[in-house]
């Protein structure tokens, strides 16, 4: 029998590696700009190049797992991001670096949602695995903030191709481990499949939207391809919707739509953890264009929240989500992003770090430290086995999908601000603490029937009586 916490640490490093990767070329992004000759549309596809392909591709990998077996998406997975992440170290010219990206968000795809099925599977449900939640939810909570940190003493110091350089002997050396640390590839769903209109419809109506978003930042909301991108995305969603009510093997499968503690955490998935993906973007930009940080004080600046993160995410999956309740922790966790973008709110121009700054890094870690276990406890809860990498695509999805739409709104009120960059600044963090908010009105009400035996406050993390 293969040791669980051995599993648990090689699927959290294989999911960090992933997170890490959407934020640790913030930073670095002006370097590339003239080391390769970006312009302004090319250097947006570094992040966009990487960051749609990532959301897009989730729900479709996510329930490969299951019909595959999760160690065997695993590995192909990092495979693909170590390959792709070689190339994009080795780019001389930015259609070879906007196309490693790609690849990389790819492998990503899979990386994710077979080790959170993964770890779910190594650990019996209740006290063991909202643990092991903890721990890996501590791990996700921290990537993104530990990324920007990565990011800036890369990138000032052996320079921006080594945030790349580095994922390949850790892809290696994970790729190996799976053949002992794993138990043999096992197909959840035997005999299992997904309906070909579904995943098709589903993907490519998440890669228009997300494209849609991001274009309209750039070019404005009317434009043609915009325009486009978004109607066409809406009516692939549609297709997707009318395939799923009809086919035998749904891509979401029927009993996870009908699981409301597992809607109602993939909402604040998408509100609540959404919201503070666009926190770190906005901030990031913020401390090196109005207090003027270099890319590793900024990456400095990050660690007040990794370091709070990590602490408050091992309490909340040790202690808090059963005592406290995953739904209560999701609603507070929300609120303290809407706090802490709120206080920046009227950030002055020559803003003291330590007394202006500093409350809100601290806040955002906090809340963080309360989703990233209470999402993923939530996202599972009461979910069969077969059904764990579905599962586990639709919550990282819902988080994705969610970080997409609040960095494009927030991104569009700061570039569209014509009294400057301060009050586009305010303007971003106003809706950022909207769509927070949003996170606290997803989890206000009770959900779900009676437990069979204990509950995590209202949100069943067991079997439910039929």
């Amino acid at each position: 029998m293969r040791n669980p916490y051995a599993v648990l640490a090689l699927a959290g490093t294989s999911m960090f590696m992933a997170v890490v990767d959407f934020t640790i070329v913030n930073v670095s992004l002006p370097r590339m700009a003239v080391d390769l000759k970006l312009g302004e549309d090319a250097l947006q596809w570094v992040v966009i190049g990487y960051g749609i392909p990532f959301g897009g591709f989730l729900l479709l990998a996510g329930r490969l797992g299951d019909i595959v077996g999760r160690r065997l998406a695993l590995q192909a997975g990092l495979l693909l991001f170590a390959a792709a992440s070689l190339s994009a170290g080795l780019s001389g010219t930015g259609a070879e670096l906007i196309g490693a990206r790609v690849a990389q968000g790819i492998g990503a795809s899979l990386i994710t949602p077979s080790a959170l099925g993964i770890v779910a599977d190594a650990f019996k449900e209740g006290k063991a695995r909202e643990n092991a939640l903890g721990i890996y939810g501590a791990l996700a909570g921290t990537a993104a903030s530990v990324g920007v940190l990565a990011g800036g003493f890369l990138t000032d110091g052996p320079g921006w191709s080594w945030i790349f350089y580095v994922n390949v002997p850790i892809g290696v050396v994970l790729v190996a481990a799976t053949m002992f640390v794993l138990p043999e590839n096992r197909i959840a769903h035997p005999g299992g499949g997904f309906n070909a209109i579904s995943a098709l419809s589903v993907t490519g109506g998440l890669l228009a939207g997300l494209y849609a978003l991001n274009r309209g930042v750039e070019h404005g909301w009317t434009g043609g391809a915009t325009v486009g991108f978004g109607v066409l995305a809406a009516l692939l969603l549609v297709v997707f919707a009318v395939s799923e009510r009809r086919t035998r093997n749904p891509l979401v499968p029927r009993a996870l739509r009908k699981n409301l503690p597992v809607v109602q955490a993939n909402l604040a998935a998408a509100s609540g953890f959404g919201s503070f993906l666009a926190f770190v973007f906005l901030t990031s930009v913020m401390l090196q264009q109005l207090l003027g940080y270099s890319p590793t004080k900024t990456g400095v600046a990050w660690l007040l929240t990794t370091v709070t993160a990590f602490v408050f995410a091992g309490l909340t999956g040790a202690v808090l989500a059963r005592k406290v309740g995953t739904r209560i922790l999701l609603a507070l966790a929300s609120a303290l992003v809407a706090a802490a973008s709120a206080w920046l709110i009227y950030l002055p121009a020559d803003a003291s770090f330590a007394s202006r700054v500093t409350p809100a890094l601290i806040a955002a870690g906090m809340a963080v430290g309360f989703f990233a276990p209470s999402v993923q406890i939530g996202a599972l809860a009461g979910v069969e086995e077969t059904n764990f990498g579905a599962a586990s695509g639709l919550v990282e999805t819902s988080r994705e999908l969610g970080g997409a739409i609040v960095i494009a709104v927030a991104s569009t009120v700061l570039l569209g601000s014509h009294s400057g960059f301060l009050h586009g600044v305010h303007g971003g963090y106003g809706v950022i603490a909207a769509a927070a908010a949003l996170g606290v009105v997803a989890t206000a009400f009770r959900v779900g029937p009676r437990a069979t035996v204990a509950v995590v406050d209202e949100m069943p993390v067991v079997e439910h009586a039929s």
